[in-house]
């Protein structure tokens, strides 16, 4: 049964159609793999074998009726331990946490499972959520599937991990700032940034609520748009026939391009060249309003993850692991007034841009400009820690705070993405873009 490890959700939901895999079986052999991994533990936080063997029994009695609920129906998956599953602990990577039990599930994963979807297990992240790099000595700091000695992206960061190394097929993270894109561009996966408000965060312990969104990692763009379909209960994104022929991409050179280290500026140039090479238009612009979007960002993050979370933090601060922490109390200094003021600015900026780049079907950026940090070095020294997470988000935070959905692909390059940004609530749009694009990188 390991043969079927390491295949996509579309692949394992169409041998399940065609009766060549069991749901109990395929459950079994992740279960078994999990069991056997020696980095599971760094990996998954907890496995749910009772929720995922259930769901599962279910499952391969409707492949037996032939009234299966769609594609993934009996395909199991990883969810990041800030989605509630009912009497599962659900501690968000934090000490903070420890010994919270829901006694519901997360909408999402409600709906996953109407939807016949497995859910194998929680994986690890990175503390509240807060932090791009993965590193959490608090919990566990999952691996990264090309640099061993490196933290893998966060803060989905097990969510990555998990499909990287063949623990799940696929998984389910959040994104405030960049946390489903880098862990899958660090860990060579497609991630997909939706646009906030599109998925329901009921039951996702919060961050900034303002900004967090619910998104899929996973290896192909199929399977991203399989699990938005899923998760929305609505057909999933048509991706077939996908061309790049006549479409038009904009690269971003406002703040994106600055400080690229070799290996991401490599990445980019050359899904440049195969773009253009399958007949994308390809148009460098400039815009601004970005710059001065991100340079409102410490004001509108921070504040509302402290007025959160601050009561909590404050009450047990030793718990949390100290670049974490500081980060959180960065918000507690920001005036309403300034809040208030920054929000009204922003949402002027997200017009501009939205008429900026109306002529273009998507704007290209490198997913992140840094490769991924060594793990130790981010540990013993605060201020590398402050200065890589920084850019390990820069470019991800574009697309949160002007709004966008966001889909990064794998590049020639381990461990560099190229991001799809697109216009709010586009995401079958964007998806189908993205299956060109796929395509054209090979």
């Amino acid at each position: 049964m390991d043969k079927w490890l390491g295949r996509s959700a579309g692949d394992l939901g169409r041998a399940i159609e065609a009766g060549k895999i069991n749901p109990v079986d395929l459950t079994e052999a992740y279960l078994d793999a999990i069991a056997r991994h020696p980095e599971a533990k760094r990996i998954y936080a907890r496995t749910t074998a009772d929720h995922a063997r259930s769901t599962a029994v279910a499952a391969a009695g409707r492949q037996r009726a032939g009234t299966r609920f769609g594609l993934l129906d009996g395909v199991p998956i990883s969810w990041k331990d800030n989605f509630d599953v009912a009497g599962v602990a659900c501690e968000a990577g934090s000490a903070l946490l420890k010994g919270r039990v829901p006694k519901q599930d997360a909408e999402v994963l409600h709906t996953a499972t109407t939807q016949g979807l497995v859910c194998l297990g929680k994986t690890h992240m990175t503390e509240l959520a807060f932090s791009g790099l993965g590193l959490n000595p608090v919990t566990a700091t999952p691996p990264c599937i090309n640099f061993p000695d490196a933290v893998p992206g966060g803060s989905s960061s097990g969510a990555a991990a998990s499909v990287a190394f063949g623990l799940a097929p696929a998984a389910m993270g959040s994104d405030t700032g960049g946390s489903v894109r880098v862990p899958a561009a660090w860990n060579d996966l497609v991630g997909l940034k939706t646009t906030h408000g599109r998925l329901s965060l009921k039951g996702v312990v919060p961050l900034c609520e303002r900004f967090d969104t619910v998104g899929p990692l996973a290896s192909t763009v199929e399977d991203c748009a399989l699990l938005l379909g899923a998760l929305t209960g609505r057909r999933a994104a048509d991706l077939k026939g996908a061309t790049l022929t006549n479409a038009r991409f904009g690269v971003l050179e406002t703040v994106a391009l600055e400080g690229l280290r070799d290996a991401p500026a490599k990445g980019f140039e050359d899904s440049l060249t195969r773009m253009g090479n399958a007949g994308a238009a390809i148009e460098p612009f400039a815009a601004p309003e970005v710059a001065e979007a991100m340079a409102l960002a410490g004001v509108l993050f921070t504040p509302e993850a402290y007025a959160i979370w601050g009561d909590t933090i404050e009450a047990a601060p030793q718990k949390m692991f100290p670049p974490v922490l500081e980060r959180f109390r960065t918000g507690a200094v920001t005036k309403a007034t300034e809040y208030i003021a920054a929000w009204r600015r922003l949402e002027d900026l997200r017009k501009i841009w939205e008429r900026r780049v109306g002529g273009f079907d998507a704007v290209l950026i490198p997913t992140s400009a840094i490769l991924p940090p060594d793990a130790a070095r981010l540990l013993a020294d605060p201020a590398y820690f402050a200065a890589e997470n920084l850019l390990a988000l820069r470019n991800t935070r574009i697309g949160n705070v002007l709004g966008l959905c966001v889909l990064t692909l794998p590049t020639s390059q381990p461990s560099c993405g190229l991001s799809l940004m697109g216009p709010a609530m586009q995401e079958e749009r964007l998806l189908r873009l993205g299956a060109a694009v796929e395509h054209a990188l090979g």
